[in-house]
């Protein structure tokens, strides 16, 4: 049976598909429970799926953005309103402390510049606003931060993927090999991280 990933968007239609691609980007930029979500994997298929004429690179790019400053905007707020009650909540299937203090160390080293750098970290990612809440950030700093990080990250990520598919003849014909790949090579760091981590616990 030959699946054809452009007739299934098409079927679908392109607007629920950019709603879910904004949706998950604000989940995994500000809520807890989206530090598992394929972040930058998900914006480089989107653009290279624009290439394609599937979505409109401008509205994808301008609503990524958006929802990824918003995302951190509501981890910030996380952060500021319950700040250090974070660390003793017990871990659960969506809360993993260790990550929480994955992020306060990488902010302890890197300051303000984390906001920016974090967001090309998976994990790290989700939770550098809520530390920056936590250690009382200058909001209008934060929100500079942000707004710059947000910028770099949504419109470089996705336009990588917009003009690759641009590059590539025919491109069509192995979009599904190709995005299969991308998510794949995007997600191995993380689960090579989460392999160390449940080997080194078992010592």
């Amino acid at each position: 049976m030959h699946f054809d990933l452009i007739e299934t968007i098409k079927h679908f239609g392109s607007v629920w598909g950019l709603l879910a691609i904004w949706a998950i980007i604000f989940a995994e930029s500000g809520l807890l429970v989206g530090f598992f979500l394929p972040g930058d994997s998900l914006l480089f298929t989107a653009g290279f799926l624009a290439s394609q004429n599937l979505f409109n690179i401008y509205l994808l790019v301008a609503g990524a953005f958006i929802c990824a400053v918003l995302g951190d905007n509501v981890g910030y707020a996380t952060g500021h309103k319950f700040g250090r009650r974070l660390f003793q909540k017990e871990d659960s299937r969506f809360f993993h402390k260790k990550h929480l203090v994955s992020a306060q160390n990488f902010y302890d080293k890197h300051g303000k510049k984390t906001i920016v750098l974090a967001r090309f970290m998976p994990i790290i990612r989700t939770f550098a606003p809520i530390v920056a809440g936590i250690g009382k950030m200058n909001y209008r700093v934060f929100f500079a931060y942000n707004l710059i990080g947000g910028l770099i990250w949504t419109v470089g990520v996705t336009l990588l993927g917009y003009f690759l598919g641009q590059l590539i003849p025919d491109v069509d014909k192995y979009l599904l090999p190709i995005i299969l790949v991308i998510i794949i090579v995007s997600i191995a760091p993380s689960i090579f991280h989460f392999y160390q981590e449940s080997k080194s616990s078992k010592r």
